[in-house]
């Protein structure tokens, strides 16, 4: 079908999203700051048939990453929509980026942050129950699951540990490291099935690699299997057959390694059926490129063999030092960093057949069948593509559509000292600068063809300094509602049915917030907006590439109530 929204009703919104930023910043200011520091009065209550109630568990709402949030759980009519108004507003102390997404169990809010820092809050209030340090920053969503005579937090940070920890006390009840590789982390959310708790993989050696002198490169990317009860280690799959090996010297006289990468960024997906667990990986980082980076993977769940692999992308070695002055490490596939960073959706289409639906970097959403070793079934270009462009965090999917959400954006890496360029946390000397010209937008698709349904472009930048059109977090679903956020720091509400924005909040404002931290919004990038119980929370600040930093979570509901 054609699209049937047009560019003037999307610029018709920036007037009332200016006027929603202002009324949202007001009454963050108007809070009362608690002498406290924002502890809640009591200690934290214990939970009882939490999965009962209205929840977001982990990253996908469930393991098979819809991304959706039915009228059950989320109790936020889309009607009411254009009424939500800023509730609280919690301050991430010693963080300059706002980079993990909120877990929602039975009433409680459990967070991670830069400083490592774990936080359980009431979901209602925003005051903060306890507090866990992690030895590394937490961008990992937290999934809760329950043990014999309590519930489990559970989670992974940048160090590449797994955390068990007490849902009511905070209390450490396990730790397990799961990869020794110095560049090794966990970015996904894990997944929890039964007893079984599945954690990815991912590094950061495609930015290590850029500098001359490294050894270039050597992790290969994976899926652990985890005993829930005790964290010990069931089985690991690679997503790389071999371990990597010496290859050809570079420029300066460093030997090279290879093959390396297809990290897992993503939390997996379950399969119940088959029982099947499947992951994305990213790109290789040294020659050789191998057959499973930018690709599909189906894993069996009890034994961790690779049952089939669906590669979208070939050829694709590439790291940073491809688009540096010194590009000694650059292997000569020089890809185009085609990465899958976000889950796949498994699901069942209007005829019966499973899909499972995944969105790529290139900017081609693709479904392929995993009853057929991932037989395509249909493609849809959605956007043009590139080193972060596409998409990047992941999609949601209603029982007739899916939705993606387009991050076009040019990405220059600079000297330092350009206007406009910001360090990346990810490796303090590479400056990146985003170009503002490139456009975003969302899309509605439908399931079962990959026909588009409608599309809404970004309402645009209007040269506004520091802004950028791209949409690259993660989309969140509820029933005749799309909600997607920006680097420009707004976070919109699309209707289902045609793609119109109804609602438009600017979050990119000082906040007092509820446990007394300066904070500021900043942009929405990485993780979605979660909905639960008639509230939607929504971390600003995600500045890892070259985005507007902010250190805040936001609670909205239906006038503020």
């Amino acid at each position: 079908m054609m699209a049937r929204h047009s560019r003037q009703l999307a610029k018709a919104i920036p007037a009332l999203a200016c006027a929603l930023c202002v009324a949202g910043a007001v009454s963050a200011m108007a809070q009362d700051v608690p002498p406290n520091g924002g502890k809640c009065p009591t200690a934290s209550p214990p939970l009882i048939d939490a999965l009962s109630t209205p929840h977001w568990n982990g990253w996908g709402v469930d393991s098979s990453q819809h991304r959706f949030q039915p009228s059950e759980m989320a109790q936020l009519a889309a009607g009411d929509v254009p009424r939500l108004k800023l509730k609280w507003a919690f301050g991430y102390p010693g963080a300059t980026i706002a980079f993990a997404q909120p877990t929602i169990v039975a009433g409680r809010l459990f967070i991670g942050s830069q400083s490592g820092k774990v936080y359980s809050l009431d979901a209602q209030s925003g005051c903060t129950y306890w507090e866990f340090d992690a030895d590394k920053p937490v961008r990992s969503a937290i999934v809760i699951g329950q043990r014999a005579d309590s519930w489990s937090a559970y989670f992974g940070d940048l160090g590449a540990s797994v955390y068990a920890v007490d849902t009511i006390t905070g209390k450490q009840l396990w730790k397990t490291r799961i990869d020794d590789h110095p560049a090794a982390r966990v970015t996904g959310s894990p997944t929890l099935v039964g007893a079984t708790l599945f954690v990815p993989v991912s590094s950061i050696e495609e930015a290590t690699g850029a500098n001359p002198s490294y050894r270039c490169c050597s992790f290969r990317g994976s899926v652990v299997a985890l005993e829930a009860s005790t964290g010990r280690l069931q089985w690991k799959g690679y997503t790389i057959a071999q371990e990597a090996g010496p290859t050809i010297e570079n420029s300066v006289g460093v030997q090279l390694m290879g093959p390396s990468g297809a990290a897992v960024w993503s939390a997996p997906t379950f399969d119940s059926i088959t029982p099947t667990l499947y992951v994305t990986t990213g790109d290789n980082y040294s020659d050789p490129p191998t057959d499973t980076s930018d690709a599909i993977l189906a894993f069996d769940a009890d034994t961790g063999a690779l049952v089939w692999s669906r590669q979208m992308t070939t050829g694709d070695a590439y790291n940073i030092a491809c688009v540096r002055t010194a590009r000694a490490n650059c292997p000569q596939s020089n890809g185009p960093d085609y990465d899958f960073g976000s889950s796949v959706v498994l699901t069942v289409l209007p005829g019966g057949k499973r899909a499972l639906i995944g969105a790529q970097k290139s900017g081609v959403v693709t479904a392929v069948d995993p009853d057929r070793k991932g037989e395509i079934i249909w493609q849809k270009r959605v956007g043009r593509g590139g080193k972060l462009g596409g998409v990047q965090w992941g999609v949601a999917a209603d029982e007739r559509q899916v939705y993606v959400a387009v991050s076009d954006v040019r990405l220059e890496v600079v000297s330092s000292g350009v206007p406009g360029a910001r360090n990346s946390p990810l490796n303090p000397t590479i400056a990146l600068l985003l170009d503002n010209k490139v456009g975003g937008g969302l899309h509605a698709l439908n399931l079962e063809t990959g026909d588009e349904i409608w599309q809404t472009p970004h309402p645009g930048c209007n040269d506004v300094p520091g802004c950028s059109p791209a949409q690259s977090a993660a989309v969140t679903a509820i029933p005749g509602i799309v909600f997607s956020g920006g680097i420009d720091g707004h976070l919109r509400a699309y209707s289902a049915e045609d793609g119109r924005i109804v609602w438009d909040m600017d979050t990119k404002a000082e906040y007092r917030t509820v446990n007394g931290v300066a904070a500021r919004g900043g942009s929405i990038d990485g993780p979605g907006a979660v909905v639960v119980g008639g509230t939607l929370y929504v971390g600003s600040g995600y500045s890892i590439f070259g985005g507007l930093p902010g250190n805040v979570l936001l609670a909205y509901s239906v006038d503020g109530r």
